[in-house]
C-alpha cells in the first residue's frame, strides 16, 4: 500500500510534545509535505463498571481537552512554518493503536518524550517500545532536551552505518533528511566489536596495525554510501570510522547535529542496537533528535 507523504506528530500538552511538534513543523516544512497532529483520549475505566455508559456529555468533554490540545500544537506549528498544512487526528482509546494503525499510512512518526496525558511513557515505557518496535515508518524521537538552537538548527546529520540491510535503508533516509535541510551527513561505522577483538588476539597492537584497519574500513564504509552520493549529489558527505562502541560514538557524534538515524535490528557493530539497555540509553542520552528506521514489514 502507497503511503501518504505526510508528517505526524503525537501531541499531549507537555513541553516535551511541544518540542516534538515544533520539529516536526519544520521538517514538514523543508519536505514541503503536510503535518499531521494527533492525541488521543481515554474514557475512565470506572465508567464502564456493571454495564455503565459512559454519558455523551463526558464524551464531549474529553473530546474538546484533546482538541484545545490540538489547537495549541496547531498554533506552535505555525510559528515555524506559517505556511504549511495542517490537519488532525483525535483518536479514542490507546495511543499505541493509534499510532501504529497511523504508521501503516505516513511518512514518519514524531514523538515527544516524557509526555503527559495519553502518552505517558512514551519513550521510558511500554509506549515507546510497541510504537519504535513496530511503526511501519521511521519513527523520530524529540527529547524535552533535544530543542533546536542557533547552534545546532544547521547542523549535520548523523547516520549509524553497518553494512545491514536496515542499516541501508536508514542511511536512505539519512541521504533525503540531509538533502530536504541542506545539512552535511555525517556516515559512521564502528568496528570495535567482538569480530574485530578476536581478530587482533596475539597481534601488537601497533598504531600501523590500527591504521590498516582503518583504512580497511574507510574502504568499506566509501563503498556502502557511494551508490547513495550519486543519487544526492548535493549533499556533502563526512565519513568517519570508530573505534568505539555504537552508543558512545554515535551520541558523541551527534553532539550539534539535527538529527541522529540508526536502523534496528543491525548487525556488526549495531548489533542489539534497539534491543534491552542499549536502545533504552541512546533513545535517554542522544543530544538531537533521533530517528529509528526499522526493517520492511514481512
Amino acid at each position: 500500500m502507497a503511503k501518504e507523504d505526510i508528517v505526524v506528530v503525537a501531541v499531549d500538552g507537555s513541553p516535551a510534545s511541544e518540542n516534538a511538534v515544533k520539529w516536526a513543523a519544520n521538517t514538514a516544512n523543508k519536505r514541503g509535505i503536510p503535518l499531521r497532529l494527533a492525541t488521543s483520549y481515554t474514557m475512565p475505566q470506572y465508567l464502564y463498571a456493571e454495564g455503565m455508559v459512559p454519558a455523551d456529555e463526558l464524551f464531549a468533554e474529553l473530546q474538546n481537552e484533546a482538541m484545545v490540545k490540538i489547537e495549541k500544537a496547531r498554533e506552535i506549528a505555525h510559528e515555524v512554518a506559517p505556511d504549511i498544512l495542517i490537519g488532525h487526528t483525535i483518536a479514542e482509546g490507546s495511543p499505541i493503536d493509534m499510532l501504529l494503525e497511523m504508521s501503516r499510512e505516513v511518512t514518519m512518526l514524531v514523538l515527544g518524550s516524557r509526555g503527559l496525558g495519553g502518552l505517558t511513557g512514551m519513550v521510558m515505557g511500554s509506549v515507546s517500545a510497541a510504537v519504535v518496535s513496530h511503526a511501519e515508518c521511521p519513527v523520530v524521537v524529540v527529547r524535552e532536551d533535544n530543542a533546536v538552537t542557533e547552534q545546532t538548527k544547521y547542523g549535520p546529520v548523523v547516520v549509524g552505518v553497518d553494512g545491514s540491510d536496515v542499516s541501508q535503508k536508514a542511511t536512505e533516509y539519512a541521504f533525503a533528511e540531509a538533502e530536504a535541510r541542506g545539512a552535511e551527513l555525517v556516515a559512521i561505522h564502528t568496528w570495535m566489536d567482538v569480530q574485530a577483538q578476536s581478530s587482533l588476539t596475539g597481534l601488537s597492537s601497533s598504531q600501523g596495525r590500527w591504521d590498516e584497519i582503518e583504512k580497511e574500513q574507510i574502504d568499506v564504509l566509501t563503498e556502502r554510501v557511494k551508490p547513495l552520493q550519486e543519487k544526492h549529489p548535493n549533499v556533502q558527505v563526512k565519513k568517519v570510522i570508530a573505534r568505539d562502541r555504537p552508543v558512545h560514538a554515535l551520541a558523541d557524534e551527534a553532539k550539534g547535529a539535527q538529527l541522529l538515524v540508526v536502523g534496528s535490528h543491525g548487525r556488526g557493530g549495531f548489533k542489539g542496537m534497539l534491543l534491552g539497555s542499549t536502545s533504552r540509553a541512546l533513545l535517554q542520552s542522544a543530544p538531537c533528535p533521533m530517528m529509528v528506521v526499522r526493517p520492511e514489514s514481512a
